[in-house]
């Protein structure tokens, strides 16, 4: 089955600045994604692509460097000659420190040259750099509206290192602007699993009765990683496991596995519930901090006969580092669907399988009926909205095995993007910045369900601070520390199994 592309409106004509243009995110994300868009026919020759940042280079230097980075870097990225043709007529370069008031005036220029005075400026820079660039935005005037010109922000993630910090941000950013006009992107939303979430819950009428804590004992929301670090040493130094995916990736999809029915499928109602979801979030006591989390950091081993170097032999990490690669916490929520009802969490890097992924845990069925059999325990059953690699559902159920005896077997059935629909390639920012063009904010985070995010960790953070809650060490290529699996052993649960 194909997507239907012709029910989706073109997008309206615009200026997209990307700031960071020379950046590894526009050249192995953002630029697939709109050669994607164009592919599909979502965007046209309207749309002007002007690149930001602060090497010299000409437009047709700029344009051939994205051309050969996609054609020989991407492998399951085809370029089309003549889509490309048409996509690097509307591209170019302005050279510029994002700091200077020389650069704000060159893209007044830009803006007045074109054919609409539509802009939206990505964001696609170190994290320092937004409030600042915002700011400069604001104050160059690009930033107002008319009945006529949109113009919108989009801001890559991390969003804030801590609470105080994530405050901070919103306040310089909605002092310039309003929050309509505030793209905050978490590309895990741009998923057709994570979208799926929201369509498997409330368009089944199957699952809505049993979404609650009287039939499910708890949830599981995994991200894990195979690969270790790479060249990121230095900011995951600074960053860590919890921060780089916690009050982000894992929040949000916390929020929309959750979250209460919107009363529509519209941004404001479905930010509205989110938001509500990650505000019920129980605070963690600075006694319960370290009992309901578990922090690892993987070290050397083989994995398939390649030696696989410590954490703290990275490049660029400290040889005495105690940052966490690897994080689990536990956590509540105060609403009469989950109350009394666990969620965990967990993300880590080198671990046995790349996988993430929703487990939604069902209370087992009761044992009585089944005394006098060979069956000694009924285990729970799962289903699981896979987000990657094998993006869909599956549900696991027990079944009795052919033969005279009674006995269980497990069986699953389930459902697999790539099985049911014919996907073409996507790198997951083609729908997000859809979104964006034409205004559409149900995919993106607002200011107060960022802010919740980071208030239910913080206690963790400071907790860690203090030294409290000792880093243990995992052997790279297995399924993590042993505090973790201690973390919820001590209710008689385990984790659902990677890969």
């Amino acid at each position: 089955m194909k997507p239907d592309l012709k029910r989706a409106a073109l997008a309206p004509s615009a200026t997209l600045f990307l700031f960071g243009a020379a950046g590894d995110l526009v050249k192995r994300l953002l630029m697939p994604a709109l050669c994607n868009l164009r592919r599909d026919g979502l965007i046209d020759d309207s749309l002007r692509i002007v690149g930001v940042d602060h090497n010299p280079r000409s437009d047709g230097e700029y344009a051939d460097s994205l051309r050969d980075f996609i054609r020989d870097e991407i492998k399951n990225q085809k370029l089309d000659p003549k889509l490309w043709g048409k996509l690097a007529k509307r591209i170019s370069y302005l050279q510029g420190d994002f700091l200077a008031d020389a650069t704000y005036q060159g893209i007044a220029a830009r803006i007045k040259e074109a054919s609409s005075g539509n802009a939206v400026f990505y964001l696609a820079t170190a994290p320092r750099f937004f409030g600042d660039v915002v700011e400069c935005l604001g104050k160059a005037a690009l930033l107002q509206e008319t009945r006529s010109a949109f113009r919108r922000v989009i801001i890559e993630k991390p969003f804030g290192s801590d609470l105080a910090s994530a405050q901070q941000l919103n306040t310089r950013i909605l002092n310039v602007m309003n929050e309509k006009q505030v793209y905050r992107m978490d590309h895990f939303l741009g998923k057709e699993t994570v979208q799926n979430i929201l369509v498997s819950r409330f368009a089944n009428g199957i699952f809505e009765a049993i979404w609650n804590h009287h039939y499910i004992d708890h949830i599981q929301i995994t991200a894990a990683e195979t690969v270790g670090v790479e060249q990121r040493g230095s900011f995951y130094e600074n960053t860590g496991a919890l921060r780089d995916m916690v009050p982000n990736h894992l929040m949000q999809l916390l929020a929309m596995v959750a979250m209460e029915p919107p009363s529509a499928f519209a941004a404001d109602a479905v930010r509205d519930e989110k938001a509500k979801l990650l505000g019920a979030i129980r605070p963690t006591m600075p006694d319960e901090a370290i009992a309901n989390s578990a922090r690892g950091q993987y070290t050397a081993a083989k994995i398939d006969g390649r030696q696989v170097l410590a954490y703290r032999s990275e490049d660029k990490v400290e040889r005495s580092s105690e940052t966490e690669t690897f994080v689990a916490l536990k956590l509540m929520i105060d609403n009469w669907r989950w109350v009394g009802m666990p969620f965990y969490l967990r993300t880590g890097k080198r671990l046995s399988a790349r996988d993430t992924e929703i487990a939604i845990c069902f209370k087992p069925a009761p044992y009585a009926q089944f005394r006098g059999t060979k069956i000694r325990q009924l285990k729970p059953n799962y289903l699981i909205m896979q987000i990657q690699p094998n993006e869909g559902l599956w549900l696991d159920f027990h079944a009795k095995r052919p033969g005279p005896t009674v006995e269980i077997a497990d069986v699953d059935m389930g459902f697999s993007y790539a099985d049911a629909f014919e996907l073409q390639p996507s790198t997951g920012y083609e729908t997000l910045i859809y979104d964006c063009l034409i205004g559409d904010q149900t995919l993106f985070q607002r200011a107060d369900a960022i802010e919740s995010g980071w208030r239910a960790v913080q206690p963790f953070l400071d907790a860690w601070a203090k030294g409290e809650g000792a880093v243990e060490g995992y052997a790279a290529g297995s399924a993590g520390p042993k505090g973790a699996d201690e973390l919820l052993a001590r209710e008689k649960r385990s984790w659902h199994s990677l890969g």
